[in-house]
């Protein structure tokens, strides 16, 4: 690629709780020659991080700092025309990210977060998405562990069945397996986004429907979101509904929609918990069921709600080094083709909100700043914008993502 702006790649938000993991990350295992930056609000807060990134890399002392608000038009117009792309962890972004994705859509510039708020994104593809198309500028959501494990997985799947029977499976369910923390930045998004669908009915029929993200007049497949426990038969396991399901099905469906339905108008997807096969994981799966549905209960009466805050995270906050190195996730995909069922696992033996997160959104935003582009401009997803650059990438940084036949 073109190396013609002063920075690879500028990482904004260093200072928060997961924007310090993705520096460190980057630091540990982004080449000697990426051009980045850190970039904030507060000269101090980033010289800390930066002498904290130090301690791992005598080189990262150096690390140019760049000074932007995310409510600043004209600092983020400047910081987007001097940098390739743009790492960003600065949420809730229906709060704080509108600005960023203007000016990186308006500069060319290739754009990356982690968001995992449905009306967000689709904000940014009302506005930006013919603008983006025109400049160049690849606009990246959902980058973290929502939603690059459920597209990418998807992706690989596919591609894996038309090579081995000539054509994608027509039904691909996920199941996750997860082990992790929250930190105070995700809790505030899912606490942000329960409120603004308590005020706005728009936002409610955004999160309610399963094809939020598609194009205007896009063919839908009849896809209904998974709310109660069941059986997978294909891996013999119990499921619940997924948490992050209501964001990563409607990724996978864009992706499906963007690359011009190749497994037809009428595709199925659906993400599930996946749970044991015994006696006690049929009680998980109807104890997961009644938990989500209490949670948001809990919620919108304010004792209830006074109490949950009292208990999670805050912004900034987030679990500890042990806690994180506990973490691990896999998430197995299965499809059917001929009778023939092929699985595909992305997994790996980091937490899934944040040291797995902060290696799906550093490869992410490597590979968007150093890697010849895999698509043209617009609002896009990992799976389009990047998939055959970022599925060797993440392999090589040792995710794995494999698919094999069901025994």
């Amino acid at each position: 690629m073109a190396r013609d702006r002063p920075y690879d790649l500028i990482l904004f938000g260093a200072t928060g709780f997961t924007g310090r993991l993705v520096a460190e990350y980057l630091v540990r295992h982004a080449g000697a020659d990426l051009r980045w930056a850190l970039a904030g609000r507060s000269q101090a807060k980033l010289e800390a991080v930066r002498r904290e990134l130090a301690a791992t890399d005598a080189r990262a002392g150096a690390l140019p700092i760049v000074l932007a608000d995310a409510h600043d038009e004209a600092a983020l117009t400047a910081l987007a025309r001097t940098t390739t792309a743009v790492c960003t962890t600065v949420g809730p972004y229906l709060a704080h990210g509108a600005a960023l994705v203007a000016a990186c859509v308006a500069a060319g510039t290739a754009y990356c977060d982690l968001t995992g708020e449905v009306p967000f994104v689709r904000q940014m593809i009302d506005r930006h998405h013919a603008a983006a198309v025109a400049s160049g500028a690849r606009i990246v959501h959902c980058c973290g562990f929502d939603s690059v494990p459920s597209d990418l997985g998807v992706w690989v799947l596919q591609r894996d069945l038309e090579a081995q029977r000539g054509r994608g499976a027509p039904s691909v369910t996920a199941l996750f397996e997860i082990k992790g923390g929250a930190s105070g930045g995700t809790v505030a998004s899912m606490l942000g986004l329960v409120d603004a669908a308590a005020r706005d009915r728009e936002v409610r029929r955004l999160l309610l429907d399963p094809y939020a993200l598609d194009p205007a007049g896009a063919p839908r497949g009849g896809d209904r979101d998974v709310r109660g426990p069941g059986y997978d038969r294909a891996l013999g396991a119990f499921t619940a509904p997924f948490v992050m399901a209501a964001v990563n099905t409607r990724v996978v469906r864009r992706s499906h929609a963007l690359l011009d339905y190749p497994w037809g108008d009428v595709w199925h997807y659906d993400e599930r918990m996946g749970l044991p096969r015994s006696a006690r994981g049929a009680a998980m799966a109807v104890g997961v069921t009644g938990a989500l549905a209490g949670f948001v209960a809990a919620t919108q009466l304010a004792p209830l709600r006074r109490a949950l805050e009292a208990r999670l995270p805050k912004p900034g906050e987030g679990p500890s080094a042990e806690a994180r190195q506990r973490g691990r996730y896999r998430v197995r995909l299965h499809g059917t083709v001929d009778g023939v069922t092929r699985v595909a696992t992305f997994a790996d033996d980091l937490d899934p909100g944040y040291a797995g997160t902060a290696k799906l959104l550093g490869e992410a935003a490597l590979a968007l700043a150093l890697d010849p582009p895999a698509s043209g401009g617009g609002v896009l997803t990992p799976a389009v914008a990047l998939a055959p650059v970022l599925v060797p990438r993440l392999r090589a940084a040792g995710v794995t993502i494999d698919v094999a036949t069901l025994a």
